[in-house]
């Protein structure tokens, strides 16, 4: 069954799914080995755990719902702090709360027409935990590029939150 979030056929399964950031079972359940896998190995994959949630779920949209807005604003708000700030995990973390404050007045940014070259399934493939935190960054470049429509909207909404952080590339 082909995900109707990214587009990658996972094959068929039943099994549960988000409630607003639509996937198939078997992308959805992808995602949680991805988890489990950051999970249980919390040294290795702490830094780049968030990007891979924030990467998730803007990868998988959903239909416009105030829920999707809010996540679709607030994880490409986050995933424009990671890749074009340099921004660290604690640093993100930090400002998390200026990214929230604006989750009520998020609208909804029309996704992209066309899939992103990366999935949650290349992630999931990766064999090393630096081969998987490599592909995580991979995947949110991907993704970010994919929604290069809306990169104006999303700058000027960190617009100022530079401030925040040393490590400006």
């Amino acid at each position: 069954m082909q995900c109707c979030g990214c587009g990658v056929e996972f094959g068929d399964q039943d099994g549960p799914t988000h409630a607003y950031m639509l996937s198939s079972p078997g992308c959805w359940a992808a995602y949680g080995q991805v988890l489990v896998r950051e999970y249980q190995d919390h040294s290795a994959y702490s830094e780049i755990h968030r990007l891979t949630v924030d990467t998730y779920a803007v990868h998988h949209p959903g239909i416009e719902t105030a829920q999707a807005r809010s996540s679709v604003g607030f994880h490409l708000s986050r995933i424009h702090l990671w890749l074009e700030f340099g921004g660290t995990a604690s640093e993100i973390d930090a400002v998390r709360d200026e990214i929230s404050a604006k989750r009520r007045a998020y609208p909804w940014l029309t996704p992209p027409a066309t899939r992103a070259a990366l999935s949650v399934a290349d992630v999931l493939a990766a064999t090393t935990p630096e081969a998987h935190t490599e592909m995580v960054r991979q995947w949110a470049r991907a993704v970010w590029k994919n929604w290069s429509e809306h990169h104006a909207t999303v700058r000027a909404w960190n617009m100022g939150l530079q401030r925040h952080f040393r490590s400006k590339p």
